[in-house]
């Protein structure tokens, strides 16, 4: 026979709520009731779909809580890191590590490389390392400064392809690294290109990226920066998401015309001037990203067939 406190725990494990959003689970909350929110934790969630599968979301959920300081983690600190009860942390934490993205360490769990999958997945399906690769080592080569390509994901943009110069000042960025947008000439390069509507609604949803950016302009200043940057074609930041740091960019199109990612060059500013940036480096960055964007273009039109029981190819 199924008790009522069974019933009550099965809520955590299933995601279902009451109509009032709260529900009593003695094991998970000590038999006070909680609140959605307070369970969502740092992973809090609005209003989903009846399609969404919420042991998925916490899986993912659960992955995300490691970071650079905390790359090995008790169940304890997994739990309160995604406001899950120790109990369903414990089930994804063994389901992860029955798939290999998770192994015991050091009296706790940690990531293991099998993770990086799951993101050079996204990269490998836009092809878009094996086609800016070249070129952004030509840039990196005439210019002996760094060069990234990112993408937006909300208000933050993230790096995806980079070829970085070793330098004694440097800034700290891998694939996968996430600056608040507005701050960056990578960000103006693809914010400049939303719809205003749009616009608002992603600069709206908060960063994740961790960082406090020097430059908070208001929404008058905002329009005005965008504008020219819509106007002109590429991007400058100088100094505007931390101390030394400075960059141009310039928009990466399809074959539409449409802007799918940005394109850098960064340079120290005790190191590199302005009128060195947007003189010699700027012409640089503008004949790399014709040159991707033309070549993304083209690889797009390729032709492709589809392979038929028949035998017959059917171009599409």
């Amino acid at each position: 026979m199924q008790t009522d406190l069974d019933i009550g725990h099965r809520f955590c494990y299933d995601g279902r709520r009451e109509k009032t959003g709260v529900f009593t689970c003695t094991l998970c909350a000590g038999g006070r009731k909680v609140g959605v929110d307070v369970l969502a934790g740092e992973m809090m969630r609005g209003e989903t779909g009846p399609d969404f599968i919420e042991a998925l979301a916490r899986g993912l959920d659960v992955i995300r809580a490691f970071g650079p300081n905390r790359s090995t983690m008790t169940l304890s600190e997994v739990a309160a890191a995604t406001g899950l009860a120790r109990p369903t942390a414990r089930r994804m934490l063994l389901t992860l590590g029955e798939l290999g993205y998770v192994r015991a360490a050091q009296g706790g769990f940690a990531l293991t490389p099998r993770v990086l999958d799951l993101g050079m997945a996204y990269i490998g399906s836009i092809s878009i390392w094996d086609i800016a690769r070249p070129h952004m080592q030509q840039l990196v080569g005439r210019t002996n400064e760094s060069s990234s390509i990112a993408q937006l994901d909300g208000s933050d943009i993230v790096y995806i392809a980079r070829v970085a110069v070793p330098k004694i000042i440097t800034i700290a960025v891998t694939i996968g690294t996430r600056f608040p947008a507005l701050q960056t000439s990578l960000g103006k390069v693809l914010l400049a290109e939303l719809p205003p509507d749009e616009l608002e609604q992603v600069l709206a949803e908060p960063s994740r990226s961790g960082i406090a950016p020097l430059w908070r302009p208001d929404a008058e200043e905002r329009d005005r920066v965008l504008c020219e940057v819509r106007t002109r074609g590429w991007a400058l930041a100088d100094e505007h998401l931390a101390y030394g740091i400075r960059s141009i960019a310039a928009p990466l199109r399809d074959g539409t015309n449409h802007v799918v990612a940005a394109l850098n060059v960064t340079v120290h500013a005790a190191e590199t001037s302005i009128e060195t940036l947007t003189g010699k480096y700027l012409p640089l960055l503008l004949q790399t990203t014709a040159a991707i964007s033309a070549d993304w273009a083209r690889w797009q039109s390729r032709p492709q067939v589809i392979v038929g029981t028949n035998s017959s190819h059917i171009p599409v």
